[in-house]
Order: structure tokens, then sequence, then C-alpha cells
């Protein structure tokens, strides 16, 4: 009994975190290609992924609803570092299904006029497997998940976790390693 019990708490684990890593896109995979439209300092924009990347890397960084306390903080911990994601050469962008007037205050709002947001449309969300769902359901919103993407297409870093406090400090870490 004694060996069958860490056995099955390990069996559980692992279909846990593996559940969870399905909910991302791997490290190394290329990242998909795609435009939108988006919002900063309220103005409406249009961003283009192979186009931010001749510039340098690019944070993604998916999350479920503007104005949510969560979602809201995480743009003001962004806002915030945005001047050392520049000093890298990294282009910051946030992405939800929102839609654009919705961006718009938001870009203005809660990320202070320093960083793009952007519409996450279905065929974004589902490209980059970030559908947020409730007991198995789309819940028609993104899932909080960050992407460091290189300047060659390629995915150096996920980050999956609701809890938006990690997401600033783990893509500003990697952005460094892509530089150091």
């Amino acid at each position: 009994m004694r060996k069958i019990l860490p056995a099955a708490i390990a069996a559980l684990a692992l279909a846990v975190s593996a559940g969870s890593a399905e909910a991302a896109l791997p490290v190394c995979a290329k990242a998909p290609a795609f435009s939108t439209q988006g919002a900063k300092g309220g103005k409406v924009m249009a961003f283009d992924l192979k186009a931010a990347l001749k510039k340098g890397p690019v944070v993604l960084y998916f999350y479920p609803k503007a104005f949510t306390q969560g979602c809201t903080l995480e743009a003001h911990a962004f806002a915030d570092a945005t001047e050392d994601f520049a000093k890298l050469g990294a282009t910051v962008v946030g992405m939800s299904a929102d839609d654009l007037p919705t961006l718009q205050k938001f870009s203005t709002e809660a990320c202070r006029d320093k960083f793009a947001v952007a519409v996450a449309t279905p065929a974004i969300t589902k490209a980059y497997d970030v559908a947020l769902k409730r007991q198995g359901v789309p819940a028609g919103m993104t899932d909080r998940t960050s992407y460091v993407i290189a300047q060659d297409g390629r995915i150096v870093m996920v980050h999956s976790e609701l809890d938006y406090r990690d997401h600033v400090k783990l893509t500003l870490e990697a952005v460094k390693k892509l530089k150091g």
C-alpha cells in the first residue's frame, strides 16, 4: 500500500502537469504568423508579428479580460517594465478577445500608453492554443499565457498561469537570456 500511494500521487501530478503543458505551444515551436488590429495610446493600429520580429524579439502575452483586476495589474506591471524591454530591443504586445473599442480604452488607462494591446481573434487564439476553458468548454476569452518569441520566429519561453504576478519577471528574464 505504501508503494502504491506515492506512485498514484506521482501519476496524478504528471497527468495534471501534462494537461497544463498542453494549454500552450511548446518551446522551440515556430510561432504562428498573424496580423490583427490593436491599439496603443488609444489609437487604432495594425499589428503584424512578422514585421515586429524584424525589429527584435516579441513578448506576446495573452490575458483573459480587460479591466478585470488581474489583467489590469498585469498591464500596469508590463507598463512599468516597458523601458527595460525596449533597452533589450523587445516589443511587448498584450492580446485578448476584447473588442477594439475596449482595447483602445485599456491601452490608455491600464497600459498607460506604453505598449500595444491587440485583438486575439478566434483563429489567433486557436493557433496559440490559449482558449480559456471552464469545465472543458471555451469561455470566449484567452488564458493567461506569455510567450517570448525570438527574431527567428521560434518560441523561446512559455509561461501559462492565471496568476499574473510572474509573467513580467519571467518574460524579461527570457529576453535578457536572448541578448546575453
